[in-house]
């Protein structure tokens, strides 16, 4: 029979003690916050890449990996006589329920944008009492990707209302983002034009925003369907003898638009076997 998970919590905790303990393990014991960074980062994007694969136990394995380096980072913190685990766990346990009075108390919410909401203001109570001025663009990390951090600022001040009412006035600014980049890229002006191009990919996020997509999913979607192509293209020029290295702009051209034939006519069978069986 499985242990509860507080059990076995409580054993990985021992084992993370005898893995830093003077008869551990040299490799974690030599191991810093400032070591531990990459991987924390690492373990985040193999969870993603691990709920993308949709297999559960890959999930569950990668997930446990992230644990082991949060339980990690606060060893090492205890050490340093900074926190412990348990601080870790306490402060979380009583944010969960002091941010959730509509679960633990007597607030009643309707929706979940009044639970977002409310979440948001408890948190701006918490930094007056603290005297402290909190923006609302505050909890954005710098260190995230740049599309889901321009993705998650935007969501920020949509909920203050500072928004486009729709993907398709959202699109407007697009188009007059395109104008302005096409004029920098005219000019030869590098400076303008690195503004632009961010003014631009800034747009499209809220486009994709407001189309409720997720513009690192779609651009995840984009790179791969790249790679594919590419390496299909590479395939049908080797098999002429040639490669991409040898073959001219046009032989390449006409490799890439049969690779996309290919593909179209594929999705059009699937697409017809499927209203058949409909």
């Amino acid at each position: 029979m499985t242990e509860s998970p507080g059990v076995l919590f409580e054993q990985l905790l021992s084992i993370m003690d005898r893995l830093r303990g003077p008869e551990g393990c040299p490799w974690d014991r030599l191991q810093t916050l400032a070591s531990l960074k990459p991987f924390l980062v690492e373990e985040v994007y193999e969870v993603l890449d691990a709920i993308e694969a949709e297999v559960p136990s890959a999930r569950a394995e990668e997930l446990g990996d992230l644990l082991f380096q949060i339980v990690f980072q606060a060893r090492i913190a205890g050490e340093q006589g900074e926190f412990t685990m348990a601080d870790v766990l306490e402060a979380l346990i009583g944010k969960m329920i002091r941010r959730h009075p509509h679960v633990f108390g007597d607030a009643s919410v309707a929706s979940p944008r009044e639970a977002l909401s409310q979440w948001e203001d408890i948190k701006r109570r918490e930094a007056d009492a603290a005297g402290r001025y909190r923006s609302l663009l505050e909890g954005v990390p710098r260190g995230l990707p740049s599309l889901l951090r321009a993705q998650r600022l935007q969501e920020k001040a949509a909920r203050a209302r500072f928004d486009w009412p729709d993907a398709r006035a959202a699109w407007s600014k697009v188009e007059e983002e395109l104008r302005e980049t096409a004029g920098a890229v005219d000019a030869g002006d590098r400076e303008r034009i690195q503004e632009e191009l961010g003014d631009l990919l800034f747009s499209l996020v809220n486009v994709a925003r407001l189309s409720t997509i997720d513009p690192e999913d779609a651009l995840r979607g984009a790179m791969a369907k790249f790679t594919r192509r590419f390496t299909q293209m590479e395939k049908a020029l080797s098999a002429r003898g040639t490669s991409v290295g040898t073959a001219s702009p046009d032989e390449m051209e006409d490799a890439w638009m049969a690779v996309k034939a290919r593909e179209r006519a594929a999705r059009a069978d699937t697409d017809n076997a499927a209203q058949g069986e409909v």
